[in-house]
């Protein structure tokens, strides 16, 4: 692991992994601010499950391990934005920095309360900290350690998960309805663009394949390729029965 880097944080109930594209609505004051910072230093943040029986500063703690989110795409619609984002490197979370204010829901936030599900604006809210705060930001942030990638997978493995993954695409290509004569092609383009041509194979595969959050995080967290792959094929092996 590298020297740990200030990076920070979208904590939700969901997991980001490796490889994996996804969309997201920001329409929360505290990630308003973080997809600002974001932009203007055209930095990443980082997509962590939430942990509710733990609070930082009122707020969900994150997890231990996270996926880095690179924006591909942002968008706004009224009071929302809109990013597309893709999941870059794993990290593990070394030290948590506090949002410098509790959530609408503490005492002290009691005049901000929003009504008829209005957020108060993001400078009404910044006015509320404390002019003696060493901290600005709404949205919690960490030191975290990136993970160098050194999973891999050995011939006879790659062959046995191309077979499963295989199986399970033609059956995503038949809810599709592909067309007959374009549907040999898309799975040699799947396969070739997420089996070997893609860093992040494995990971790429659970993200199609794997919905669960618990089984998700469990797989982001893992830095052994035996116990990666075993419960890669477990995940393919329920999905093609």
């Amino acid at each position: 692991m590298d020297m740990a880097e200030e990076l920070p944080l979208f904590v939700l109930p969901m997991i980001l992994l490796p490889g994996e594209v996804q969309h997201l609505r920001i329409f929360e004051p505290r990630y308003k601010q973080m997809l600002d910072d974001c932009l203007l230093d055209e930095k990443n943040f980082g997509l962590v499950l939430n942990d509710d029986f733990s609070k930082v500063n009122g707020w969900d703690s994150p997890r231990k391990y996270g996926c880095e989110a690179e924006i591909l795409h942002h968008d706004t619609k009224g009071s929302n934005h809109f990013i597309e984002i893709i999941g870059k490197r794993r990290f593990e979370i070394d030290e948590i920095i506090e949002p410098s204010l509790p959530p609408f829901s503490d005492e002290s936030m009691s005049d901000l309360i929003p009504e008829e599900g209005i957020f108060p604006d993001l400078e009404s809210i910044i006015a509320k900290i404390p002019s003696e705060s060493d901290n600005m930001k709404l949205y919690i942030s960490a030191k975290v350690n990136f993970i160098e990638e050194e999973i891999e997978f050995s011939e006879n493995k790659l062959d046995e998960l191309e077979n499963i993954f295989r199986k399970i695409l033609a059956k995503i290509g038949v809810l599709l309805r592909l067309d007959e004569h374009v549907f040999d092609d898309w799975i040699e383009t799947q396969i070739s663009q997420i089996m070997y041509n893609n860093p992040y194979s494995a990971y790429t595969i659970a993200a199609m394949t794997v919905s669960d959050p618990e089984t998700r995080y469990q797989m982001l967290e893992c830095n052994e390729g035996q116990t990666l792959y075993d419960m890669l094929l477990e995940q393919l092996d329920v999905i093609e029965i």
